[in-house]
């Protein structure tokens, strides 16, 4: 099983293009998987330079809704017109993010609402509970939110005028079984890193978390929230811990200064074998 970084804030190679925006190319049980599309304007790019053909995507998988999530998805879905969607019903919805009075859009952009429209139906998988892509890789599906100290990382909303909160329902989650325990892939952990990998083990009963890799969205936390985060990791116990996107410098040192060489971060050109 491999898991390229095709899109991140950070690149590994000069070439690469560098944006805010997540995007994962996982190949596993002659399955090919782009988990998030990224912004779009450095997914195209970035899969040639890494000699990824986004034609041959099988499976599509939207962690949320959100522009830097959703944004590569009209070209994907030109170049391979046979891949099949996997989300949850909520990406469509329109949201904001406010700060200081001002609402900023953060929603799905225009042309992949357009792409997603114009999927045949059969194409479109609306998840609303886990489920199973193969014998080795699973869709979380919706992640209940059981931690008290972990929140959707952000001032969202879904409404410009800010009085309806944004819980980020449609967070979900990929992870894959090795015989090692379980890797598994988080775009921006809405619903919180900690209650993302109690949920994906109470699925696999139990199992070991091997990996994580994806968004922690971290930047914002609190020294609480950063403190219980780390001691959660810690009775978890993943071997490899890797933090990309929103997950947040400052919190990506604490992580570092508290659990060592388990934590490196990722960066777009990265490449993960299992």
């Amino acid at each position: 099983m491999k898991i390229t970084i095709l899109v991140d804030n950070r690149i590994a190679q000069p070439e690469l293009r560098a944006e805010h925006g997540l995007a994962l190319w996982i190949e596993s049980e002659g399955k090919r998987i782009l988990f998030d599309t990224g912004q779009g304007g450095a997914l195209g790019k970035n899969a040639k330079i890494l000699g990824v053909d986004l034609g041959k995507t099988d499976i599509i998988v939207l962690s949320h809704g959100h522009y830097d999530h959703s944004g590569g998805m009209a070209l994907v879905m030109k170049r391979a017109e046979n891949s099949e969607l996997y989300c949850h019903p909520g990406v469509i919805q329109p949201r904001y993010s406010i700060s200081d009075g001002i609402a900023t859009p953060v929603h799905m952009p225009q042309p992949s609402l357009v792409a997603l429209d114009r999927l045949p139906p059969t194409h479109i998988h609306w998840l609303q509970q886990p489920l199973m892509l193969s014998a080795q890789i699973g869709l979380s599906g919706p992640i209940p939110h059981k931690t008290s100290y972990e929140d959707s990382g952000g001032p969202f909303y879904l409404d410009p005028q800010g009085k309806r909160p944004d819980l980020l329902s449609d967070d979900l989650a990929l992870w894959i079984h090795t015989g090692s325990g379980l890797v598994v892939c988080v775009g921006c952990s809405h619903a919180g890193l900690v209650n993302t990998l109690n949920h994906v083990c109470r699925q696999y009963n139990g199992q070991k978390i091997r990996a994580v890799i994806g968004g922690f969205h971290l930047r914002n936390a609190s020294s609480d929230r950063l403190s219980q985060t780390i001691a959660a990791l810690r009775q978890l116990e993943p071997e490899m811990i890797i933090p990309c996107h929103c997950s947040g410098e400052l919190a990506v040192a604490e992580l570092r200064n508290a659990l060592g060489e388990r934590i490196s971060m990722g960066a777009a050109g990265m490449i993960y074998q299992f």
